[in-house]
């Protein structure tokens, strides 16, 4: 495990509009505010059109990230992230994961990393701010999953 002490900064309260790209209007506002890392606590509403990922056949290899896309519709979602700027892409790399639930079939639910979604209605989000450390994705390991990690903190410097 690793862990650090965080200075936080912002905080902003967003109110996503019925049709809005859910990722791309999340992303083009950290670039419109200069938010290069940041906690997502919370946010809830609909989604018209989700993606996220999984699969319906058998995990080749369990041990292996799954990487494949799955489709629903007309959903209700409450779910939380983490954005760090991945060094690889030299972009900001959103890592979302929702709970949603389908609204016509009896609210059955489906839980995952979310790829794109499109607002039905209405979606609110809490986002704050991180101004220390740097937040970093690089992708890591055997299988090059982009993974939180940390800069050292700068120390105070002396007036």
């Amino acid at each position: 495990m690793r862990h650090t002490e965080l200075t936080m900064g912002r905080t902003f309260a967003l109110a996503f509009d019925d049709g809005d790209d859910f990722v791309a209007e999340l992303t083009g506002f950290c670039a419109e505010m200069g938010i290069r890392q940041a906690i997502i606590p919370m946010f809830l509403g609909g989604f018209r059109e989700v993606s996220l990922v999984g699969t319906n056949g058998p995990l080749e290899d369990p041990e292996a990230p799954v990487w494949d896309e799955t489709v629903l519709h007309t959903v209700e979602a409450v779910g939380s992230a983490t954005l760090a700027w991945s060094p690889d892409n030299d972009a900001l790399a959103p890592h979302i994961h929702v709970a949603v639930g389908r609204k016509d079939q009896a609210a059955a639910g489906s839980v995952s990393h979310l790829l794109r979604a499109e607002v039905q209605f209405i979606q609110e989000m809490f986002l704050q701010e991180v101004l220390s450390p740097g937040m970093l994705r690089p992708l890591c390991g055997p299988h090059a999953v982009p993974t939180l990690t940390f800069a050292p903190h700068q120390e105070a410097q002396p007036l």
